[in-house]
């Protein structure tokens, strides 16, 4: 396994994205919170900052929505070119045609569940999916701490798709740094979301660091 690493700009430099975005040239590609403050008790980036974000990244975007109704707003942004969409289980009325849709506009389809959403929420659809994000702190605010309870969630989630033969990625995103990183790829995870953890150094540094103790720990795996 090569381990994936997309840092979050929410741990970015507002001001300055287009200088953090290129700092972090050697990730896998750069992870974007879109939150509404309904689904999720904050608020940051709207469909033309995103819009923005796809014109001057240099890595590709791999968006998180955080949203209420993203059966109705997630192939707009779709259509804008990003890599990835990634929506949650618990706000979509339609997710397997939702995927579809998100396919069909280009992007990979992603689908996420929340600490307290049981992985049998997703189980039955896993194969619409190019991505499964297992959310590892509660959604909505950056700078938690990684919950290690979730870890049996994301084993269980690995063996599923290992079961059944699918591509599907396996996603954390919350609380992951150089500590939390190797216990997360040792249960499965593939692709990881790293906000301080990569901006607070060097991110370059920080990225390859990253990198190499998770695909360390999940070729162990």
């Amino acid at each position: 396994m090569n381990a994936r690493i997309n840092p979050s700009i929410l741990a970015a430099d507002f001001a300055n994205f287009e200088r953090d975005l290129n700092l972090i040239s050697t990730a896998d590609a750069a992870h974007v919170d879109v939150m509404d403050n309904h689904f999720v008790p904050n608020l940051t980036f709207g469909q033309p900052m995103v819009e923005r974000l796809q014109e001057i990244t240099p890595v590709p975007l791999d968006l998180h929505l955080m949203i209420e109704d993203p059966d109705q707003w997630a192939p707009q942004f779709a259509e804008m070119g990003v890599f990835s969409v990634t929506f949650h289980a618990e706000a979509a009325t339609s997710p397997v045609t939702l995927a579809r849709k998100l396919r069909e506009r280009g992007a990979r389809a992603g689908i996420a569940v929340n600490p307290a959403t049981p992985l049998s929420a997703v189980e039955e659809i896993l194969p619409h999916f190019d991505q499964l994000l297992i959310m590892t702190v509660e959604p909505g605010f950056g700078g938690q701490s990684f919950m290690a309870d979730m870890m049996p969630k994301l084993a269980k989630a690995d063996a599923l798709r290992r079961a059944h033969g699918l591509e599907t990625w396996l996603q954390v995103d919350g609380g992951i740094s150089l500590d939390t990183i190797e216990l997360a790829a040792a249960n499965g995870a593939d692709t990881f979301v790293a906000g301080s953890a990569v901006f607070r150094g060097d991110p370059g540094e920080q990225i390859a660091a990253l990198r190499a103790a998770a695909t360390a720990a999940g070729h162990a795996h």
